[in-house]
């Protein structure tokens, strides 16, 4: 026999009807990975964000914040999207809501 008669051989199956495996079984173990990926990464930063959100529009005048940068200060007001703060005696800054990292103490005046 020739060498390349045997690897024809070798490379049909071995079930005569030619069945490989399902599709679907194929794609079984791609959406388990899919699932635990959603419910590992999607869903718990879903849910920080919705708490966020939360936080940010529960913000009024008077509360103790830390802002991203890094800067603590006192809401001295509230507009749409901006918070005024305190952070020392005659010195107020505007700054985003979202710049807004954690309120640290409520009605701190």
């Amino acid at each position: 026999m020739n060498p390349s008669t045997h690897t024809m051989f070798a490379m049909m199956p071995s079930d005569p009807s030619g069945a490989g495996p399902s599709p679907f079984s194929m794609l079984l173990p791609i959406l388990g990975m899919l699932v635990i990926f959603y419910f590992l990464m999607i869903r718990p930063q879903q849910k920080r964000q919705k708490e966020l959100q939360k936080m940010l529009s529960a913000i009024k005048k008077g509360d103790r914040v830390l802002t991203a940068s890094g800067m603590y200060g006192v809401v001295a007001g509230v507009k749409d999207d901006i918070v005024v703060l305190k952070i020392a005696e005659d010195v107020k800054v505007e700054m985003l809501k979202s710049a807004v990292t954690a309120i640290t103490a409520h009605d701190a005046e």
